[in-house]
């Protein structure tokens, strides 16, 4: 099956709640790709009202007193972007054609392996100003870029009505995913944080997702991985149901922004390795059972495997880099996330956010305890959600309101989920904390004490930004704004246009001077070092399988250092020395010598 050429090689991974909200409305009319979360169904409805307004279309508000209100608001607004990006892509190409400053201009952004920058190149180099040409040329190969939106998994919190809990389908992940179903979007959804069994197999019941005659999707699937293993499983379990992946998205487990999902020491370069490796057998070993399953359903049966793509995201900041990725892995695209949280054209930060991101250093980037899911999260130091928090803290106030609950998941106290960070979770912990203070040191009652009321709101902390930008308002207790970026943001100083940072990525034009930057694969590398040792110090009982666990990550760093040493051998010094003194340092952890 041949596989339609991107204009673009990379693509914008959906960040936080808000930050790529209504990224499509900025960056799609140039044929980026884009990904959006639909977890925020009362942002969703926001930013709808927001839209409608701004390019006169039609709005009714969706209430939550409205039958299946989550759905239908995720619903309208991906139509509204629908509608807004083929119009602003209409226009961007009518200007192309029109104007020869905008065409040169845009052709400046294209990678030199576009098919459709060679070909307009050509048409200007051969002095013709056939607009009927210039026209057939951009109507075969470019394209807006895709709508895509992002459910995370696990985020699939049990509803209910007067104290009755309601269908399954009514869950906030199968609302979501019904939601995109129903748009007039003809785009992916990005799967993350796992499987979901049973909100994979609801996805049978909607015919968007099978081929059609000419073996094309109308809604595609993408799923986020860390390894081989876990895409082969989750592909195949899906293909059993008739359903194609047709996409794998691999991303570093540490080297990313938000929550951070730590393999057991696989390194990117290695899993990369194995993904090229194993293409086929991917790809066959799901297409087998993909058409066993579409036969017995009576579905239309492809002739030949669906188009199946593998990308990249996390860490990624130079030229380089980028084509090592796309030369060397052989990937479709390479996503490019925390860098376009510096460009005002491409995501929605507001002002004083960005200001926090442009001066941030690597020691203020860290790995932290703040998200209510019990998921390491990718943050930064001085976010206004900081300052909120602590002062809550400090006046015996710990604990957010809670107004949204979409982290509602601990079934702990009550069968409706609380949320770990709202003040109803933190008043009980920290009363059965205090029952027991006086049998318990006071270094362990800080511990815990600290444990309990780090948790921060994201629902509202990592919607905000978006409020304030656009100037909705914001109602309710104050949160601030939480920022997820990850650790290569300490590389990125100062705002950029999107030229620039497209150019950047392209190596037509250096934004940064990253000579001091470490490469992407030693930052993860030593991020990997660092979650082994802080692993091992902040133990609170060390058992022979727990020492066995470490020992088995150890034994896969190094095997990671062992294949970074064959691949960068003929590189420059600079990767190999640093390579070597994580190694060293590596080498230095002893488990078995540890008292408790």
């Amino acid at each position: 099956m041949t596989l339609q050429k991107n204009v673009h090689t990379f693509h914008i991974p959906v960040m936080g709640l808000a930050f790529t909200i209504d990224s499509p409305v900025r960056v799609a009319q140039y044929g980026i790709d884009s990904v959006i979360s639909i977890m925020d169904d009362d942002l969703i409805e926001k930013m709808t009202a927001f839209y409608a307004e701004k390019f006169k279309q039609p709005y009714e508000e969706i209430s939550q007193k409205v039958e299946d209100f989550r759905a239908k608001r995720i619903t309208n607004y991906l139509n509204l972007l629908d509608t807004v990006v083929t119009q602003k892509f209409e226009s961007f190409k009518s200007e192309l054609i029109e104007k020869r400053t905008q065409l040169e201009d845009f052709i400046s952004i294209l990678p030199t392996t576009s098919e459709l920058k060679i070909k307009l190149e050509h048409l200007i180099d051969s002095g013709k100003t056939n607009m009927m040409e210039l026209k057939a040329i951009l109507d075969h190969h470019f394209a807006p870029g895709s709508i895509d939106v992002n459910i995370m998994t696990k985020i699939d919190k049990d509803n209910f009505s007067d104290d009755e809990q309601l269908p399954v389908i009514y869950n906030d992940a199968h609302a979501a995913l019904r939601g995109f179903v129903n748009s007039t979007t003809n785009s992916s959804v990005v799967f993350s944080a796992g499987m979901n069994p049973r909100l994979y197999s609801y996805m049978e019941t909607f015919d968007a997702f099978y081929p059609n005659t000419n073996g094309q999707f109308h809604k595609k699937i993408i799923l986020k991985v860390s390894d081989f293993r876990s895409a082969m499983i989750q592909g195949n379990f899906l293909a059993k149901k008739g359903l194609w992946v047709s996409e794998y998205r691999i991303e570093s487990g540490l080297n990313c922004g938000g929550h951070a999902f730590a393999t057991d020491g696989f390194l990117l370069g290695p899993i990369l390795e194995e993904f090229k490796k194993k293409k086929e057998e991917l790809i066959q070993s799901a297409y087998s059972l993909f058409t066993n399953a579409l036969a017995s359903k009576n579905k239309i049966v492809p002739n030949e495997p669906p188009v199946l793509k593998i990308t990249v995201q996390g860490g990624v900041g130079t030229a380089e880099e980028h084509k090592f990725l796309l030369d060397h892995y052989q990937v479709d695209a390479v996503g490019w996330g925390s860098p376009f949280l510096l460009v005002p054209e491409a995501t929605s930060v507001d002002a004083e956010t960005r200001k926090l991101l442009a001066d941030a250093k690597e020691k203020d980037l860290y790995l932290s305890n703040i998200s209510p899911l019990g998921v390491p999260f990718n943050t930064i130091k001085g976010m206004t959600n900081d300052f909120f928090k602590s002062q809550r803290i400090a006046s015996g106030k710990a604990g957010s309101s809670c107004p949204k609950k979409y982290l509602a998941l601990s079934k702990e106290y009550k069968k409706e989920g609380t949320c770990t960070a709202s003040k109803k979770h933190q008043d009980k912990k920290l009363e059965e904390l205090e029952a027991k203070r006086d049998v318990i040191s006071f270094e362990t009652y800080t511990k815990e004490y600290n444990s309990i009321t780090e948790k921060s709101c994201l629902c509202v902390g990592l919607a905000n930004a978006s409020h304030i930008e656009l100037g909705i308002p914001i109602k309710g207790q104050a949160q601030g704004v939480v920022v997820c970026p990850g650790p290569n943001m300490a590389y990125f100083s100062r705002e950029f246009s999107l030229k620039e940072m497209i150019q950047h990525i392209y190596g037509k034009k250096e934004i940064e001077n990253h000579t001091d930057r470490p490469n992407m694969f030693v930052k993860e590398l030593g991020l990997y070092v660092s979650y082994l040792t802080n692993q091992i110090n902040e133990a609170f009982e060390i058992t022979p399988q727990q020492i066995k666990k470490w020992e088995t990550f150890k034994a896969n760093l190094l095997n990671g250092i062992d294949y970074y040493k064959s691949i960068f051998q003929e590189k420059n010094s600079k990767i190999q020395n640093d390579i070597l003194q994580l190694e060293l340092q590596l080498n230095k952890l002893e488990f078995n010598t540890i008292s408790v």
